[in-house]
């Protein structure tokens, strides 16, 4: 908040902040229309206040000289630096005065909503939840490059996950030994191959992908559902350029989806509901925990107060994964076995 102070005071009914504005206008101008121009007012009226100071002090303090504009006369010269000496006395303690006013004012206005930055790898039940609160600012991104902004402080927390429940997060483990980090268990997810209605090829495996040459959608790079599907690859001996359209890429569950319902693509990786919502048979491979990681002290600070943005959100997710098809609340057990 800015605050500018100013003197206005009257000496026998003459207000001194607007009579020097003037004399100071016309001290630094070399013409009258010039002065009314730097106060913002009409030439006309520039006169008008000129000749009401002249009334009040019974004095001329400006001339008009042909071909020369309107300048002070001695008597509005010495008035005029009178009063910049009192003006200039004056301004520190002003200026202190402003900063003092400006800080109180502030403490008076009520505290700004806090807005979470919240930067996560893309999941209906997180979107649901968010949507229902405006004081979340959401970025969707993959579960690597969501870190990648909260460690770069363009975020305040981060959503990700990785692989199947209850196995140590490789690709994140740095972010669980992080003292200046609190990462919580948001929901369990199940995952699973999503394939043409009533799988009639039977898929079962990352193994039968490349054996009948199906053409597999992948999800970016950076994406743990994609992290997940290279590890499947890798436990079944196969290299992931082996898989016909690996390379091909898409950004959400349902984008995935939308490419097998209309036949573009074979199989992809995603959610139940998903499945569901396009009409896709849902083939399980595991499941999953999605954490949030967060900044310690924005957890410390917005956990306990009702009303905060992420109290908001962690209670909104909790009654949703208990009753979202896929989804389930994330075990405690083996999250302190597995982490501590």
């Amino acid at each position: 908040m800015r605050v500018r102070l100013g003197i206005d005071g009257d000496a026998g009914g003459l207000r001194l902040g607007p009579t020097f504005a003037i004399l100071d206008a016309v001290a630094g101008a070399p013409s009258l229309l010039a002065a009314s121009r730097t106060l913002g007012i009409s030439y006309r009226s520039a006169w008008s206040r000129l000749a009401a100071i002249e009334a009040a002090l019974g004095q001329r303090v400006v001339i008009k000289t042909k071909g020369h504009g309107t300048a002070l006369t001695p008597y509005g010269a010495a008035l005029h630096a009178t009063l910049a000496r009192t003006f200039q006395r004056l301004a520190p303690d002003l200026a202190a005065e402003e900063v003092r006013l400006a800080e109180s004012l502030r403490a008076l206005r009520p505290p700004e909503p806090w807005r979470l930055r919240l930067a996560g790898s893309h999941d209906p039940l997180l979107l649901g939840a968010v949507a229902e609160i405006s004081a979340i600012d959401l970025a969707v991104a993959g579960s690597l490059d969501a870190v990648a902004l909260l460690r770069a402080g363009e975020a305040d927390a981060a959503g990700f996950h990785y692989g199947a429940r209850g196995e140590a997060p490789a690709p994140f483990a740095a972010l669980f030994a992080d003292r200046d980090l609190v990462v919580h268990p948001l929901f369990d997810r199940q995952q699973g191959f999503l394939l043409p209605p009533g799988n009639p090829r039977a898929v079962e495996s990352v193994g039968d992908i490349a054996r009948m040459n199906l053409r597999y959608v992948n999800r970016q790079r950076g994406a743990g559902t994609r992290i997940w599907f290279e590890r499947l690859c890798a436990e079944a001996g196969l290299s992931p350029e082996r898989i016909v359209g690996s390379r091909t890429e898409e950004f959400t569950h349902q984008a995935v989806a939308a490419l097998i319902a209309t036949g573009e693509a074979d199989v992809g990786l995603g959610t139940p509901a998903v499945a569901e919502r396009f009409g896709l048979a849902f083939r399980p491979v595991g499941w999953e925990t999605y954490f949030l990681a967060i900044r310690a002290h924005l957890w410390e600070r917005s956990i306990d107060p009702t009303g905060s943005p992420l109290t908001n959100l962690l209670d909104a997710i909790a009654a949703a994964a208990g009753t979202t098809l896929g989804y389930a609340p994330p075990d405690p057990a083996y999250q302190r076995a597995a982490w501590g």
